[in-house]
């Protein structure tokens, strides 16, 4: 397909070209190339059979029809051509005046004929370079004597290109030679950046351009106004406007034929590559745009051609006044989900670095904005080399855009960042930025001189040195930092006039007194994204998300970010779960009022927004627009929170009519407000509105609308009155913004908690109130976990939709006063349902930390303040890591930072190298993780000799899931392999003595035949190893347990042997009681 793309590239109308001659063999014989001589003396003897050659077939006006399609050809008509696409060719002939070139492979001679030879080539003319002729045939086409506008012809080409799979390349002829030769500087081995660096400098700043002074003053005015702003934005695609049309050019003309397919031509500011969208198309095309992850910026006309004139002549002013950016929009067709732009600022921690993780141990500080609701977070973080506490970071925020100091990141840094991907959605974009990373007490300055972050109840007042979001941060000067890289970047972006002034300034703890989740957690337990396709479906924020109100749905996905540890709290939400539950009337009358309202968060943060922004904008004759705008978004917020008032109060009703409720949540929702003036400015501001009309109006003081005059000026005054008047009244407006956002976050965790009560309702299986234990209350450790009937919430679609309930106790107290160990070391057969309980287990306690119902018939725990989870078995190749060195990784995580209130999962530790090695790991963890750590440890393996390595461990459970052999297949004589396996998906006590791998091979479908050799090999094996494994635990220091505890009890006491077995007995069960 390259060939045949490139034989066309030059096909191009023009006017008549020499004549040449032909071979006597197809005239597209060097599409394919498989006949193309290899030597020079070859191609001399055979020039009449040249593979390749360029035909200019002559024809003259006294032969062109009235049709005007040219004279047929006797030497193109002569050869058979069926069935090829030689065919095809000879039936769509060109224009008369066409010139075809086909262009041969750039390693093969072209052998040119004279104008006055035949067409069988009986003479030669001596030889041209391929390029030079191509170009100079090319450059005849573009004369201006060409003719061949026939659009028959035109339609006729097309059909052969699509036929042929052949694409129009774009024509080089004289024109585009020379456009090219102008920008000369934009090659890829002379661009530079502004400070004159090239691509391969360190500090290569990609965002701006080096013009050339010489090439920039012979440049004409409307060239200087484009290239100057450009140089600037190299990472933006830039719209500017010319007349009532919006024009990209040179790459960024590129970017707008690619993806908008627009027409590409040779014109615009100093005849460039240049595309064209009408006005009436620009908001339509920079959405598209933004929707494919671009940087959209337009540079508008600041005055009309009339102005320019009354202003003296001259250019039309022009100025950069929007950048769109995926991260940065404000408004237009906002996805639900918050998009998030995070800057980070990277310092080396000092200290000793007495292991591996924290030899590369950093501080970072960061910030980041959700822009379209207004709220800025700072926060820092300390982290090893693992960097599991950045990854938590990312998984929780999901940022879309990631701002770094260009060559102060470390190489662990820049690997986790580079490949944070996530299937199905747009790439994450790296901006590395040099001078926007200032010092701390600099970036304080700027800020607190420009009076940002002043809106009512932020932590952004500067009542000293730092605002209070900072002064509780250990790193503060890192996070100060990182906000002002990310104010910089916001400026440059133009958004900070209706960011900055009225932001919410916040502070971010990555684990703030929560459950703590890390980001390989939230990865392996797909609570967020599935690993399939990076969507919500299979995930646990799909199936808790019945909330019909989208700021309902944001606060939501950070609830699962941050499950509860605090017993008060849950208790609270459960509470409320369960008053709605009961009350159900009252949960669907709230339903169906939060269902209309619109996203009052984002409004609320709109209005806040553009009460601080100084003017209607830059471009005056946007001005109404603007304003229209402007009265749009204000008159939407107003009237949707009279809405959320009124529901609040309906909810008063319900209280009167049906008593006060227990839960105190929907008590403090029900008395919000109560007598609060601020309702009354509400009603107040409502009032001043006028939505008579489509466009939305303040009342004048006479309370009409104003209307429109008739001058220009006057309408401009008109205008500029209505706008102050309505930016008054939003000043008014942010005054209560306070009590504005708590009834935004009552709202939507009402939505919340009557999605939780709705999910206990239509659950698929028995659901439970969790009950919390305070830790110091039972057991050794004090930490338990006892699930009766526990059920996985949505992944039963395996077993047919048939839940299999089964019991999870770990730590629990048995009816004879003895404790159930907190380690149940897990067998079964290869899906067997091991992984599934595993998940389900994990997804209970995150359920019941978040205050929802539990999948279950009961439920009691104590609170768990860390999840570690090791499932699955993936390997990062972009970042260097094997499967083995995922697992260990996520291993040394868990012994790094588990406590013994923390719930560990492993899954299969181990199978990603050697038998031997894997064991090895395996039993140092989890002989650690149990005799060191003493948490909550589910442990699934494959390694049998680890279950009877910990037969008698008294903290150490051994469970299996259930499976069964058909009867049938036993007594029909098959063997083992070839016998049908029966998954119950049951846990029992006791080991599962294999896994069954045959029989799911069996079930795969391999042949019968192989799994019979391979049954054969598994008992040769079975046979010649057991041995010499165990020989080898002893050799390297690992005999059973139980062989140790016999021979310090041989050692520690001298008995008969007619009383050793009886002894033996008393001593264990003294053991096992004083475990108790």
């Amino acid at each position: 397909m390259a060939q045949q793309r490139n034989l066309f590239s030059f096909f191009k109308k023009g006017q008549e070209g020499p004549s040449r001659g032909s071979s006597s063999s197809s005239p597209l014989h060097g599409i394919d190339g498989k006949k193309q001589a290899n030597s020079i003396e070859f191609r001399q003897q055979h020039a009449q059979s040249e593979n390749t050659i360029t035909k200019s077939t002559q024809y003259s006006e006294d032969n062109i029809g009235s049709s005007g399609s040219p004279a047929s050809s006797p030497n193109l008509e002569s050869t058979p051509l069926k069935n090829s696409k030689e065919a095809l060719w000879s039936k769509f002939k060109p224009p008369a005046t066409a010139s075809i070139v086909v262009k041969p492979p750039a390693s093969a001679f072209t052998v040119a004929k004279p104008p006055d030879s035949d067409l069988n080539g009986a003479t030669s003319r001596p030889f041209i370079p391929r390029l030079k002729r191509v170009q100079d045939e090319v450059s005849q086409g573009d004369s201006p004597g060409g003719t061949c506008n026939s659009t028959s012809d035109s339609n006729k080409r097309r059909k052969l290109m699509d036929v042929l799979g052949v694409e129009e390349g774009l024509p080089q002829g004289s024109k585009w030679a020379a456009a090219a030769a102008k920008f000369e500087w934009l090659l890829p081995n002379k661009i530079k950046d502004a400070m004159g660096r090239r691509p391969d400098h360190p500090l290569y700043d990609k965002r701006t351009l080096h013009i050339p002074p010489d090439v920039l003053s012979k440049m004409t005015a409307s060239q200087r106004q484009y290239w100057t702003a450009k140089s600037k934005y190299m990472d933006t695609v830039l719209f500017f406007k010319v007349g009532k049309f919006y024009e990209l050019y040179e790459f960024d003309a590129e970017i707008g034929q690619k993806e908008m397919d627009w027409k590409l031509t040779l014109s615009g500011v100093g005849k460039c590559r240049q595309v064209g969208v009408p006005e009436s198309g620009i908001d339509d095309a920079v959405q598209k745009l933004v929707a494919r992850g671009y940087k959209v910026g337009r540079v508008e006309q600041l005055e009309t051609s009339e102005q320019a004139k009354q202003r003296g002549g001259g250019m039309v002013q022009r100025d950069l006044t929007h950048v769109v950016t995926p991260s940065t929009r404000l408004d237009g067709n906002l996805r639900p989900e918050a998009v998030h732009l995070l800057a980070l600022r990277e310092d080396t921690l000092d200290g000793p670095h007495d292991n591996a993780l924290s030899q590369g141990s950093v501080a970072i500080g960061f910030a980041f904005v959700d822009a379209a609701a207004g709220k800025f977070y700072v926060g820092t973080i300390n982290d090893d080399c693992s960097r599991s506490a950045l990854e938590s970071l990312l998984a929780q925020v999901a940022p879309q855009e990631i701002l770094y100091e260009l060559g102060a990141v470390s190489n662990d840094t820049l690997k986790l960042l580079r490949h944070r991907t996530t299937p199905g959605q747009l790439p994450v974009m790296m901006t590395p930025l040099t001078d926007e990373f200032q010092e701390a007490n600099f970036a304080m300055k700027l800020m607190k001189d420009k009076k940002y972050f002043r809106s009512g109840g932020s932590s952004g007042d500067f009542r000293g040195p730092w605002p209070e979001a900072l002064e509780i941060l250990t790193n503060k000067h890192l996070a100060a930092s990182a906000l002002g890289a990310l104010v910089a970047h916001l400026t440059r972006m133009k958004v900070n006039d209706e960011l900055l002034p009225n932001g919410v300034l916040l502070s971010y703890e990555v684990f703030r007194g929560s459950l703590r989740l890390d980001g390989q957690s939230i990865v392996n337990l797909e609570l967020l994204e599935n690993k399939d396709d990076g969507s919500r479906a299979g995930t646990l924020l799909d199936y808790l998300d019945k909330c019909v109100t989208k700021f309902g749905k944001r606060m939501l996905r950070r609830w699962i970010c941050h499950p509860l540890q605090n017993t008060a709290e849950l208790n609270d939400r459960l509470d409320a779960v369960e008053e709605l539950s009961s009350r159900e009337e009252m949960a669907c009358l709230i339903r169906e009022d939060l269902r209309v309202l619109p996203d009052l968060e984002r409004l609320v943060a709109r209005v806040r927004g553009l009460a601080g922004s100084s003017n209607l904008g830059v471009v005056p004759m946007a001005a109404k627009k603007v304003h229209q705008r402007r009265m749009k978004t204000f008159g939407e917020a107003v009237q949707a929170l009279r809405g959320g008032f009124e529901l609040l109060e309906k909810l008063q009703s319900c209280r009167d009519g049906l008593g006060p409720p227990k839960a105190r949540l929907l008590e403090a929702a029900m008395s919000l407000g109560d007598g609060n003036a601020a309702l009354d400015t509400l009603e107040a501001i409502d009032s001043c509105i006028d939505r008579s009309s489509s466009a939305i109006k303040l009342y004048s003081k006479g309370g009409a609308t104003d209307d429109d005059n008739d001058s220009d000026s006057d309408e401009l005054s008109a205008l500029e009155k209505e706008a102050e008047s309505l930016m008054k009244v939003m000043l008014s407006f942010n005054e209560h913004s306070e009590l504005w956002q708590a009834a935004v976050e009552t709202l939507a965790r009402l939505d919340i908690l009557i999605s939780f009560a709705a999910i206990s309702k239509i659950a698929a299986g028995p659901t439970c109130r969790p009950q919390f234990v305070q830790n110091n209350n039972v057991g050794l450790g004090g930490s338990i976990l006892d699930i009766k009937g526990l059920w996985h919430p949505y992944g039963s679609g395996g077993n047919g939709g048939v839940i299999v309930p089964n019991d999870v106790e770990l730590g629990t107290t048995r009816k004879e006063s003895s404790v159930n160990p907190r380690t149940m070391l897990l067998t079964g057969p290869n899906m067997g349902g091991k992984s599934t309980l595993l998940r389900a287990t994990c997804l209970a306690v995150i359920m019941a930390q978040l205050g929802c119902f539990v999948p279950g018939n009961s439920c009691r725990l104590s609170p768990v303040d860390t999840i570690f989870t090791r499932l699955g078995a993936s390997d990062r190749i972009m970042e260097g890591h094997s499967t083995f060195m995922v697992e260990c990784t996520e291993a040394a995580s868990v012994l790094r930072h588990a406590t013994n209130n923390s719930l560990v999962v492993l899954d299969e530790l181990g199978r990603g190298t050697s038998t031997f090695d894997g064991y090895a790991i395996a039993y140092a963890v989890l002989r650690h993780v149990v005799d060191t750590l003493d948490c909550r440890l589910l442990f699934a393996t494959h390694y049998h000799a680890l279950t009877t390595e910990f037969a008698s461990h008294p903290s150490v459970g051994l469970r299996h899931m259930a499976c069964s052999l058909l009867q049938s297949d036993y007594k029909s004589g098959k063997s083992i392999g070839e016998q049908e396996i029966v998954f119950l998906y049951k846990l029992t006590e006791g080991v599962c003595q294999q896994s069954y791998g045959l029989q799911v091979a069996t079930l795969a479908g391999l042949p019968p035949s192989l799994v019979r050799s391979a049954e054969c090999a598994s008992n040769a094996i079975k046979t010649k190893i057991s041995s010499a494994f165990d020989a080898a635990l002893v050799k390297e220091g690992l005999p059973h347990l139980h062989m140790q505890w016999f021979a310090a009890l041989v050692e520690a006491f001298s008995f008969d042997e007619d009383d050793f077995m009886e002894t033996f007995i008393c001593i264990w069960e003294e053991m096992r009681r004083s475990s108790v």
